[in-house]
């Protein structure tokens, strides 16, 4: 063989021994399924967000005579009585729903898909997501204060789970779909693809991960470029061309960013208060959102900006158009609005109340600053942009990908260093007073608490079923003695009980009863448990830093 051959089949066989380990490490991972898969996460994403905004318009259509989300001097045209009827008669329906659906029904959110993705649970659903989703849009459409992004996160990440359990996908991969789920959704309903993927890294997966970027980046773009199509490529908020006026106005940024802090703390205590006083009272089920829907209409006759998604009411707070008087009075009635909305069981989310709440408290700020340093001050619709990010990213727990998504809501980016100050001194002010974002909190009133850490939450969710070991089939089980055994554990005991057992213990092993009767069903290892649990904890530090 001619020496250059050799050498040519010598640099061969050292770049094959290098790639053909990765390359079969990315087809055992299943990688082109998933990247495949991301792509109909995204078409899902896209077509339900479309769908979903159109559903609301027809709703609105029906009392307003309008689809559009400039309606308010439409409002000004009709009876009296229409913005109090109906989020009324919204409400009735929404209640007759429910009692239909069940006493457990509930339209689904953020929340829900986080939770998803830590406990492997199967509540989400495509019949849940559609009647929850339904129940959203009754909401939105009728007038109810809320988001409309919640429910299509929660639709798009039904059908992304649905998509892995058809295709058998791995544990890492069914994590990573269900963010392409919601990745899609905020890209489609925000046109922010950007934001969609870290908004899914930050708030879903709860870490930043280059096995899930590409997917997640598939996902994102396929609906943008949908939600493009059908919506128009302009961003969600026209500004004009805000700039900062003086680099010392970062004292005032500062304050901003305390005064956006407050407004995110209280907007959570009042959805979080709501739903408290809500789990205590006994009201029948179809009165409920009716009786909230009643309330909402009751504010709406004062102040008809609360009803529904709000984008008219912030959009002239971005441009300068809404006095300081009726910016800060729409603070407080949009913060009940949607306490009500949420605590009554009607649909939406807090994504776009959030912004709203921002937008308010940021341009009332402006104008205040504008009256004590008139030749300093920025204009208030630079500062209602920041506002807007500060209090949405303290709320949802995210101020990485909601001040990327502020950038491209607005497209305006001058602002930036500004931005980013304000936003991280609300989150950390925020974070400080409540202890975890209102995603986090709304897992907590249901008993779970991620935020203890990934070994809490792991040893949690193991269960003792998974990792026993059952006695011989042609074997007699031994008897099962209380008074014998004072240590034993249930089938459905956690591995974090275990744990603490074999601590407490000198035993190698644990007998097994089952929860319902007792009856002994086999043994746990102590050294079993341990492998378990580090397998767990190695397999979840692989997956967040691969």
């Amino acid at each position: 063989m001619a020496p250059g051959l050799a050498g040519l089949k010598q640099i061969y066989q050292v770049v094959y021994r290098w790639v053909r380990p990765n390359v079969n490490s990315f087809l055992a991972l299943q990688k082109p399924k998933l990247w495949a898969l991301a792509v109909l996460a995204g078409l899902a994403g896209a077509i339900v967000a479309v769908i979903f905004r159109h559903a609301i318009g027809l709703i609105q259509w029906l009392w307003t005579g309008t689809q559009s989300e400039i309606f308010l001097d439409r409002l000004s045209e009709l009876p009296w009585f229409m913005p109090l009827l109906a989020p009324t008669t919204g409400g009735l329906i929404v209640g007759l729903i429910l009692m239909w659906w069940g006493p457990a029904g509930r339209a689904g959110g953020v929340a829900d898909v986080i939770d998803a993705r830590a406990r492997n649970i199967a509540n989400i659903s495509l019949r849940n997501a559609t009647v929850g989703t339904l129940i959203s849009a009754i909401t939105l459409g009728s007038g109810g204060s809320a988001g409309r992004e919640g429910p299509v996160v929660y639709y798009a990440a039904a059908v992304a789970k649905a998509l892995f359990r058809y295709f058998e996908l791995p544990p890492s991969a069914r994590r990573s779909m269900l963010a392409c789920g919601v990745a899609a959704a905020i890209a489609a309903s925000f046109n922010a693809p950007i934001a969609g993927v870290l908004f899914a890294h930050e708030v879903i997966l709860g870490h930043f991960s280059m096995t899930a970027f590409v997917p997640l980046v598939i996902a994102a773009v396929v609906a943008a470029v949908i939600s493009r199509i059908w919506f128009g490529e302009a961003p969600a908020f026209d500004i004009p061309d805000f700039q900062i006026t003086s680099y010392l106005e970062f004292p005032a940024f500062m304050l901003l960013g305390v005064t956006c802090a407050a407004v995110a703390i209280l907007f959570q205590a009042a959805l979080i208060g709501s739903d408290w006083v809500n789990r205590r009272t006994y009201l029948p089920t179809w009165f409920r959102p009716m009786l909230g829907g009643f309330l909402v209409g009751i504010i709406a006759l004062m102040f008809p900006q609360v009803l529904g998604v709000g984008y008219e009411a912030t959009d002239a707070a971005l441009s300068g158009t809404m006095s300081l008087w009726l910016m800060l009075a729409l603070i407080v009635a949009k913060t009940v609005a949607t306490a009500i909305t949420l605590g009554s069981r009607m649909g939406g989310g807090v994504f776009s109340p959030s912004l709203y709440l921002g937008a308010m408290t940021g341009g009332a700020f402006g104008l205040m600053a504008a009256s004590v340093f008139p030749e300093m001050a920025s204009s208030e619709g630079l500062y209602a942009i920041i506002g807007m990010g500060a209090v949405a990213a303290a709320v949802l727990g995210a101020p990485i990908s909601t001040a990327v998504m502020i950038f491209e809501l607005t497209g305006g980016f001058a602002f930036s260093i500004a931005l980013l100050f304000t936003t991280s001194i609300a989150t950390g002010l925020s974070q400080t007073a409540m202890g975890r974002s209102y995603f986090y909190w709304q897992l907590y009133t249901r008993g779970v608490m991620l935020e203890d850490g990934p070994h809490t939450h792991l040893a949690r969710q193991i269960r003792v079923r998974d990792i026993m070991k059952p006695f011989p089939e042609d074997s007699e089980p031994p008897v099962f003695d209380p008074v014998e055994r004072p240590v034993w554990l249930k089938d459905n005991d956690t591995l974090e009980t275990a744990l603490k057992n074999f601590s407490n213990t000198d035993r190698p092993r644990l007998m097994v009863v089952t929860a319902s009767d007792r009856t002994p069903v086999g043994w746990v290892y102590h050294v079993d448990a341990l492998s378990n649990f580090n397998k767990a904890l190695v397999d979840q530090s692989r997956e967040e830093h691969v």
